[in-house]
């Protein structure tokens, strides 16, 4: 059985301290059962903080504290808001571990999450980047991979009354890939979501990480086709996380308008796609 060694980072700016330790609380879990089915032989933890000022650096470190954990634990701050890629770049430039493990501040892990991550890994080294099975907090099921956007896609997923999304739903169950998202893995997905995205070190240096353009959103879209350039990506059911994330167009008019705005950048260098 293959032993090694992994980093998490974790981008927050002004969290809700109660989620993000539950959050921690359940990535411990998830790296306890690593180590002691013989997969894991290190681990280490890097909160970055994005957050205004400096005044979050204390409270992150409390929630850190509080949760214990069994690995080690960095918190990277005084940086300001660099935008999300970018921040988990920070990370990535700070530990050289051979497993990157990006996570959202709002994605809870099953307690054998890593551990099948680890094994699928270790038995394809083909693979690159693996993205998990996820159900929102409700219990529904959510679609992290997709197909590569057209504009209304995104249109109707983001922004569309609920009327009329159900129009269009045979349309967005394609965007989203649900005839191949099922109980086996599925490889090549174009598009991964950035909420959870199991890498080899290897093949994001091989891309050079996130591009720090984009602040927020599309930034794992771009990432998605890059490293499937250089190395395979697959949706492993067996990993299974509850992502209590939501849309754009549910957090006011500013993040509405970083939406579009890297949308725009993400179609210019990727190419259009109108319907």
């Amino acid at each position: 059985m293959t032993t090694t060694a992994l980093a998490v980072s974790i981008v927050t700016y002004a969290p809700d301290l109660a989620v993000l330790t539950a959050v921690l609380e359940r990535l411990d879990q998830a790296l306890r059962h690593a180590r002691q089915g013989g997969l894991l032989e290190q681990a280490r933890v890097i909160v970055v903080d994005n957050g205004p000022g400096s005044g979050w650096r204390e409270p992150l470190q409390a929630a850190l504290a509080a949760v214990q954990p069994s690995a080690t634990v960095e918190v990277l701050s005084g940086h300001g808001n660099v935008g999300y890629g970018a921040g988990h770049d920070l990370a990535f430039q700070a530990c050289r571990e051979p497993i990157h493990l990006i996570l959202n501040p709002d994605v809870l892990l099953e307690p054998d999450a890593l551990s099948a991550g680890l094994v699928f890994l270790a038995a394809h080294p083909e693979a690159g980047l693996l993205s998990p099975a996820a159900w929102g907090e409700n219990g529904q099921r959510q679609y992290l991979c997709k197909a590569y956007p057209t504009v209304l896609d995104l249109a109707l997923r983001g922004f569309a009354p609920t009327g009329l999304r159900r129009r269009f739903q045979t349309r967005l169950d394609r965007y989203e890939l649900r005839e191949w998202t099922g109980d086996q893995p599925f490889w090549d997905p174009p598009i991964v979501s950035g909420c959870f995205m199991l890498c080899r070190r290897t093949a994001l240096e091989q891309v050079g990480g996130f591009r720090p353009d984009y602040f927020l959103y599309f930034e794992d879209f771009d990432l998605s086709l890059r490293l499937a350039a250089v190395t395979r990506l697959a949706s492993v059911p067996t990993m299974r996380v509850v992502h209590l994330g939501g849309h754009a167009a549910r957090k006011g008019m500013r993040h509405i308008g970083l939406f579009l705005r890297a949308a725009a950048l993400f179609f210019h260098r990727h190419g259009w796609r109108w319907w």
